[in-house]
């Protein structure tokens, strides 16, 4: 696992976009601050404006690795502006191939756990202008994930992010990913199922697909 560290960090509420001439309201587009306070339900002054996909207590922290934006700016020939993915954390060292389900991370004065991947939606091909992206990070399973709060506290843009529990079953959230969204395969399902810190959304979403 690679060096750790917080490169964005950002809040943002509800506002009104005009995407292809109709009207919509998104949280994606987030505004970076140098501090924030973490509550169980979220970062205050944050917000969500699809709460099927996003907010929640299993779902109150996006993050999304940072070594993932020259990629995709290499394909799309440009420029992301960050957060791109809306996402409250862009950080090294926490790719999807090396956080696993019920990892437990201190990040300031806050404590976090792994729930469970990120559903992707239109909303990041709209943001960001581009049509193929949601295709993209679809295929990829590259889409960042969620935690859950355990210990309340201020998160701020030089904090160490330290990994306090790794948990014992090791399911990536990669693996989770493209279990869900791809192969199905029900060996896979039942080990991801065996997480019991596995978030209840996606746990519904895999015992639908046995």
């Amino acid at each position: 696992m690679g060096n750790r560290k917080i490169i964005n960090l950002a809040i943002g509420k509800t506002k009104d976009y005009i995407w292809n001439n109709i009207k919509e309201k998104s949280a994606i587009g987030k505004t970076a601050v140098t501090e924030a306070k973490l509550t169980i339900s979220g970062f205050t002054g944050d917000g969500v404006a699809n709460p099927e996909f996003h907010g929640g207590v299993d779902r109150a922290v996006c993050l999304y690795p940072f070594e993932h934006y020259p990629n995709w700016e290499r394909l799309f020939n440009k420029r992301l502006q960050l957060p791109a993915f809306g996402e409250n954390l862009t950080a090294t060292g926490m790719m999807e191939a090396e956080v696993c389900i019920g990892d437990i991370y201190q990040i300031g004065d806050a404590v976090i756990q792994v729930t469970q991947g990120r559903v992707p939606c239109s909303t990041i091909s709209q943001f960001n202008q581009e049509a193929q992206f949601l295709k993209k990070v679809f295929e990829t399973s590259l889409t960042g994930y969620f935690f859950r709060v355990l210990e309340e506290g201020t998160i701020r843009i030089d904090s160490q992010i330290e990994l306090v529990e790794q948990h014992e079953k090791r399911i990536t959230v990669l693996f989770a990913a493209e279990t869900l969204f791809h192969n199905h395969d029900k060996f896979g399902i039942k080990k991801v199922l065996q997480v019991e810190e596995l978030a209840a959304d996606w746990r519904n979403r895999f015992l639908k697909l046995i």
